[in-house]
């Protein structure tokens, strides 16, 4: 017999013949008819969980990773608000359970089977995936990525406190709601979960506003690796600026009495607070997983003599609330409910096309207030005399910055976010005097830790802010890319677009930097933003181009709720010259603010028949370079800025390049995994003409005078387009 079918014919056996586990008497706040919802809600998740098994044997499922043995949830969220944004560990069942009852005019059950069965009708996933959520119950949906929704719980928290100041026209949580976010005691090691608990009790430690209830559900295991007795109290107990609090999540008395101290410790405080919960976990890890074949047939079964369930029927015995024998008609009640329910949600239609799998990634438009802009006194007041340096031509990072400036004018509702960015203006400076212009409750110096960054940002967009979060360097990116592939670009698709992480990511990268340089500072792979699907990458080249590209990137955030990630050379932001020193034929003049670059949209320069070469970013300026000395031996060239980067502009390239003869693709990028792959597999479909591609080498950069050695160059270039144009000159 299976563990599950081992646990529900102890309840059946044990409560009628009385036999139920010892413990303490019910006591503290929670009233009669409220502590049996809480049983009720408890037996509904366990009765999910055994027909969720049911449901996988006979192909109608697809996923058993259950929550007996946490019930106790049911009583934190009772402790708690709707209001209260709820990210939540994958075995909170209960807690969403127990939530719907607060909150009328739901169907649970059948909500939670339609999730079971994959169902396109799923009123949170569209049938993409068996997650916990619901936008009517104030809980955005979470995949099983371990501890990767912490960091956003920790900027939705943050996001309450500037939010009664700016009053985002989208904003979503009212002004004394808390944040609650669950997991598991596994998943507090990871390193995710430490450092966004860490940014939490750095925020606070600095009065900061931290509304936030850390919720660890501690059932001793993690798949089949023991948490070692007392280490989660030992690690959480004594934290500068979190508050402690320790519950029996076996007893919901205890549970709810609490988790409402802690609720309200937060809320009045302002605080973080942790929560710690003791749970056993039924069944083992999933459908599959066999308890005994990691643990001693002992322990399994002295687990299973703890079930939640015996201890709920003991406490409310005890309290005159409800007798064994109503409990076990309420749980076998229950059990045949849901099957009931099971029998029809099972014959709702799935998902079967790519195209109604992806019809989720892009999320919805949405609409916004209308907007004139900034008007002239607060333009004046905000750049002072930069106004008049917009007369005459600039370099790229000064442009990104008024570009910055003009669109924090106009949208109240943008924050930045960074290290550095504030008080010094960033590494590049290119955020310069930003905080004096809008304080540091809109451009945020943040501690050294990139996920927390993204996070920020994730948690901010939640509670309707439009976040711009700044990562120093591409290489930093990938000590965090789960929180865009994990998070800000799942969650559209797992929400069935119902919730969206509108956000313009600043990201300095790419190489050629003479004097400051090596693998860290240089990085010219994206692949990792590249692969993600819905989010859309930016590159720009010249300073100009730079602010229109930016406001096409809010534009996209605010209005259509993409997730944008803007990539800026860094070897360009003081470029001044192109052809020779002294030129200042890279400087640009400030683009009047209301000038975008659309998505998918390139720019052509010259119109020459013979060659199309095709760039971005640093390979532009180069190109523009090989293009003059082509032009001197005799070869006609156009040069294609392409600024998207993901999802390629094929249309408009493949208009751009018209009548040229051939096709020269030039790519900063590593030639495997690089953008030129993409390119001429493009030119291969849609090109019909000769095409070759000249790519950096499959190579770090090293610091100092091989700085560029490994990367394209002018020379390269005019010998690979004299090459492919069958000029040997």
């Amino acid at each position: 017999m299976d563990r599950a079918s081992i646990v529900h014919e102890n309840f059946l056996r044990r409560v009628a013949a009385g036999d139920l586990p010892q413990g303490r008497a019910p006591g503290g706040p929670l009233e009669p008819q409220a502590a049996v919802q809480l049983y009720r809600s408890g037996c509904l998740t366990r009765a999910l969980d055994i027909v969720s098994r049911r449901m996988q044997a006979a192909g109608e499922g697809f996923y058993t990773i259950g929550s007996s043995g946490h019930e106790g949830m049911a009583a934190v969220a009772a402790a708690l608000r709707p209001s209260d944004m709820a990210f939540l560990h994958y075995r909170d069942a209960a807690f969403q359970i127990e939530r719907a009852n607060q909150v009328p005019g739901q169907s649970i059950l059948w909500d939670m089977l339609l999730s079971f069965a994959c169902s396109r009708e799923d009123p949170i996933s569209g049938g993409r995936h068996k997650v916990l959520g619901s936008k009517a119950l104030n809980i955005p949906p979470q995949t099983s990525t371990i501890a990767s929704h912490l960091p956003k719980a920790v900027g939705a928290a943050y996001s309450i406190g500037p939010a009664r100041r700016v009053r985002p026209e989208h904003q979503a949580l009212p002004d004394d709601a808390i944040v609650m976010c669950s997991f598991g005691d596994a998943s507090a090691n990871h390193s995710t979960a430490q450092g966004a608990i860490n940014t939490s009790c750095w925020t606070a430690f600095q009065n900061v506003p931290m509304p936030l209830l850390w919720v660890c559900e501690d059932n001793g295991i993690g798949i089949s690796t023991r948490t070692p007795a007392g280490w989660i109290a030992a690690s959480f107990a004594n934290r500068p600026g979190l508050g402690y609090f320790a519950c029996d999540g076996l007893d919901i008395y205890d549970t709810y009495a609490t988790a409402r101290a802690a609720a309200e410790y937060v809320r009045t405080r302002r605080k973080p607070a942790f929560l710690h919960v003791r749970t056993v976990r039924l069944y083992g890890h999933a459908g599959a997983d066999m308890p005994t074949t990691y643990m001693a047939r002992h322990e399994v079964e002295a687990e299973e003599a703890n079930d939640p369930l015996l201890h709920s029927v003991r406490l409310l015995d005890a309290a005159g609330a409800l007798s064994p024998a109503e409990a076990l008609a309420i749980y076998e009640e229950t059990l045949e409910r849901v099957e009931r329910v099971r029998a029809e949600a099972v014959t709702r239609p799935r998902l079967e096309t790519a195209g109604e799998v992806m019809a989720s990634l892009v999320p919805p438009a949405r609409t916004n207030a209308p907007g004139n802009g900034p008007s002239a006194e607060a333009r004046a007041d905000a750049f002072g005399a930069d106004l008049k340096a917009m007369e005459s031509p600039q370099i790229m990072s000064r442009l990104i910055n008024w570009a910055l400036t003009d669109l924090m004018l106009e949208h109240r509702e943008i924050a930045l976010m960074g290290e550095d960015i504030c008080a010094k203006g960033g590494v590049y400076g290119v955020t310069q005097k930003l905080g004096q212009r809008f304080g540091r409750a809109r451009v945020i110096d943040t501690l050294l830790d990139e996920q927390s960054i993204l996070g920020l940002g994730l948690g901010m967009a939640h509670n309707g802010f439009l976040p711009i979060p700044e990562i120093q360097f591409l290489a930093y990116y990938h000590n965090a890319e789960d929180q865009i592939r994990g998070e800000g670009a799942t969650l559209p698709f797992f929400s069935d677009g119902q919730y969206t992480n509108p956000m313009v990511v600043r990201i300095a990268g790419l190489g050629y930097q003479k004097g400051f340089g090596g693998h860290f500072h240089n990085d010219n792979s994206f692949a990792a933003l590249r692969d993600v699907p819905g989010v859309i990458l930016c590159c720009p080249s010249n300073g100009a181009d730079a602010a229109r590209l930016l406001r096409e990137c809010v534009r996209l955030a605010r209005e259509e709720q993409r997730l944008v990630v803007f990539l800026e050379p860094i070897a360009l932001y003081p470029m001044r010259d192109l052809h020779e020193p002294g030129d200042g034929l890279w400087l640009r003049r400030y683009p009047a603010p209301d000038e975008r670059i659309a998505l998918g949209e390139v720019t052509t320069h010259g119109d020459g028949r013979d060659l199309a070469i095709v760039s971005y970013a640093n390979g532009l300026h180069l190109s523009l370079q090989a293009q003059k000395r082509l032009a001197e031996s005799g070869i006609a060239s156009r040069v294609i800025d392409l600024h998207w980067l993901n999802p390629l502009p094929a249309d408009a390239l493949i208009d751009a390049i018209g009548d040229a003869a051939r096709v020269l693709v030039v790519d900063e990028t590593r030639r495997t995994g690089g953008l030129a792959e993409a390119l001429m597999a493009l030119m291969a479909e849609r090109g019909g003409r000769p095409h070759a591609r000249y790519c950096a080498e499959d190579s770090f950069i090293p610091t100092g005078p091989a700085y560029a050695a490994t990367m394209p160059g002018v020379e390269g270039i005019v010998a690979a387009a004299r090459a492919l144009t069958g000029d040997a000159a």
